[in-house]
């Protein structure tokens, strides 16, 4: 057993830049795992610059300075930001109040509906099962409102490091894209002379998470702005709350479109009871997903990220429960990563290690 551990190890890490690649690896690792919530903000700002850099780099191509081009990209992008964010979140604020206010009617009518399951199907549901699962959600609900009442005393509190993302991120961003020769150069001295798998892990991952990221925005915006359209035309209550909510949702892949359909389920019911415009919401929402599922991703995405789903279901579960929003928003490409690095430490004759 410890001799086959023994001739792993030499065939995999006997390259002097499979063990660059694992030490760096290691280092960035316990960089985030320890200092993330330091540097969190820098992080975004990398994030941010990527994806604005390709922008910066055509505008170069036209003769245009750096200085110039990133200037020209960080105003639009600051101006379109600001733009979208004003416009939406008086409404999504004020529809979130009143969603709040409205949840003890809701549930007074969900529980008037429940109460009469035992009526209509004895021999399925009990009058007694009905009232402790009515109790259970009340605690539920109790928790739920005190859990928002501390969340809202802590934004207040989180109004300072509201201020450096505002501040300092396009700040950052703005050095990052201008300077950004001087950057890759330091970053490069910094690299060991080892570094065959760190430049072949490298220029593949410059390809997916690029495409990656860009897609997943557009299909946010795609998303969002149809569903929003949507349950507006139909008259929906909270419809841009919930609009925002199902283009949001596809942030986690398969686990966020079977959530989000709560909240829509849930309003339109309390609105419209098991009525015929209920059926046709629920209609009209199935299809977006039926065409972000089968039409949207395919096309944004194509075979950039070739991961089976339990992979990805694990990956948003993993990492998300490590960093949180960020882990779940980057779970694709740090999935990918891992694939990645155990395709460039494979063997290249592929044999398998025997006795």
């Amino acid at each position: 057993m410890f001799d086959l551990i023994g001739k792993w190890y030499r065939k995999k890490f006997s390259d002097p830049d499979a063990m660059m690649l694992l030490l760096l690896i290691l280092f960035v690792s316990a960089l985030i795992f320890i200092w993330g919530n330091y540097i969190m903000p820098v992080l975004v700002a990398i994030v941010l610059a990527y994806l604005l850099d390709s922008s910066v780099d055509r505008l170069e191509q036209q003769k245009m300075s750096r200085a110039l081009a990133t200037s020209i990209v960080m105003v639009l992008f600051v101006g379109v930001t600001l733009v979208g964010t004003l416009s939406l979140l008086p409404t999504i604020s004020k529809q979130s109040v009143n969603l709040v206010e409205e949840l003890p009617l809701i549930w007074q009518g969900g529980q008037s509906w429940l109460l009469t399951l035992p009526e209509k199907y004895p021999e399925l549901v009990q009058v007694e099962q009905i009232k402790s699962m009515m109790t259970q959600i009340n605690d539920s609900l109790v928790n739920l409102t005190q859990d928002i009442i501390s969340v809202s005393f802590a934004s207040l509190i989180s109004v300072g490091a509201l201020l450096i993302y505002l501040i300092l991120v396009p700040l950052m961003m703005f050095f990052m894209l201008k300077d950004k020769p001087i950057f890759m150069a330091n970053v490069s001295y910094l690299l060991p002379k080892e570094r065959r798998l760190i430049t072949q892990v490298g220029r593949e991952m410059n390809i997916q998470i690029g495409n990656y990221i860009r897609g997943k925005v557009i299909e946010i915006l795609i998303v969002g702005a149809a569903s929003c359209i949507a349950f507006v035309l139909m008259d929906l209550r909270y419809a841009i709350l919930l609009g925002v909510l199902v283009g949001f949702s596809v942030l986690i892949p398969y686990i966020g479109a079977a959530v989000v359909t709560i909240p829509v389920a849930f309003v339109a019911l309390f609105q419209w009871g098991f009525s015929a415009e209920f059926g046709y919401l629920m209609l009209v929402y199935s299809i977006i997903q039926a065409l972000d599922g089968n039409l949207i991703v395919p096309i944004l995405f194509s075979e950039a990220v070739a991961l089976h789903p339990l992979y990805i279901i694990v990956a948003v579960l993993f990492f998300g429960g490590i960093w949180g929003f960020w882990g779940v928003f980057f779970a694709i490409p740090l999935a990918t990563l891992v694939k990645a690095l155990i395709t460039a430490w494979s063997n290249d004759d592929g044999e398998p290690i025997t006795e």
